[in-house]
């Protein structure tokens, strides 16, 4: 559906995307994840042609991005772009216009795309009455009004409660399901790893990892993590060094990557005599495999926290 080869783009002598090589099925739900500044929003305007690039090219199924391109694409942007002062129906009215669409079909995709999105009872309300997750999922009928064929959702759950931000989870995997491709930008890591059958990470124009979730849990060799509370990090650190464990800081958590899976008696018998407060076993989730690969040097990603009792710096941890 979507093919993106060796694409560039600067401003001035700072570059935004350094050769940039990715694909997206028919019907996959694909996922770019990377920080402020990585180059998503440039993507994302070089597929819907409101930049151009400075080397290599975009195909949407199969074609170079003209404005014909335009009309297989629908959009849902960071912020709501919606009327506030009109309907939800006169909004839907107004960007099916834009498109082209008769008054007989504008009638059709209004009532169709406001039953999908579970507002049809709200065609007469005006926007300004709408809760946060109601005016999000009226962005995304806005987006589907002219049948796209590749949904671009930027940030699409960013302020939701975790209510709505449930209800839209549903809504995306729903239009998966009718065929629809979906490309997701996101800051939420469980949202990617709920949603995505494979997803890129991106760091200053350059794809770093790229697969499923299963191929992107071979960047990090463990089995599972494990999170240690105890009042001696230091005699941690040393005796995990000395099973074989990796140690990790992520926030003020200390963690351990474990090249097995271990019981929780296992666990224990490993730090056998040193203070230990509480120990939780996780699977290897995307978050630290999103630090890991984002993060330029091991070292980094042992992140300084509050001084407290027993807490050693990163250059200690890596130095045991």
């Amino acid at each position: 559906m979507l093919r993106i080869e060796g694409l560039c783009k600067a401003y001035g002598d700072r570059p935004l995307l350094q050769t940039l090589n990715f694909e997206i099925s028919a019907g996959e739900i694909y996922g770019l994840l990377g920080p402020n500044g990585a180059g998503k929003t440039t993507t994302i305007n070089l597929i819907c042609g409101l930049l151009k690039a400075d080397a290599g090219s975009v195909l949407i199924q199969g074609q170079p991005v003209t404005t014909a391109t335009k009309r297989l694409i629908g959009v849902v942007p960071q912020e709501n772009l919606l009327y506030r002062s009109l309907t939800c129906a006169e909004n839907l009215a107004f960007f099916a216009q834009l498109y082209g669409l008769s008054r007989a079909l504008r009638r059709q995709r209004i009532q169709a795309c406001l039953e999908a999105v579970k507002l049809s009872d709200r065609a007469n309300t005006l926007v300004e009455a709408l809760s946060g997750g109601m005016q999000r999922r009226l962005s995304l009928a806005v987006a589907l009004v002219h049948r796209p064929k590749l949904l671009i959702l930027d940030e699409p759950t960013t302020g939701l409660d975790i209510e709505a931000r449930y209800d839209l989870w549903q809504l995306i995997r729903f239009l998966q399901q009718q065929g629809l491709t979906i490309l997701l930008t996101t800051h939420l890591l469980e949202e990617a790893e709920r949603l995505c059958q494979r997803i890129g990470i991106l760091k200053q124009g350059q794809l770093l990892a790229e697969g499923t979730l299963a191929q992107l849990r071979q960047q990090i060799p463990a089995k599972e993590v494990v999170i240690l509370e105890t009042s001696d990090e230091a005699a941690a650190i040393k005796r995990g060094k000395q099973q074989g464990f990796t140690p990790r800081r992520y926030g003020s958590d200390l963690a351990f990557w474990i090249p097995q899976v271990l019981d929780l008696r296992q666990i224990l018998d490993c730090f056998a005599g040193i203070p230990i407060d509480s120990v939780s076993r996780q699977p290897v989730k995307l978050e630290y495999i999103y630090i890991e690969v984002t993060q330029p040097n091991q070292a980094a990603l042992l992140y300084p926290t509050r001084p407290r009792s027993g807490l050693i710096g990163s250059d200690q941890l890596y130095s045991l």
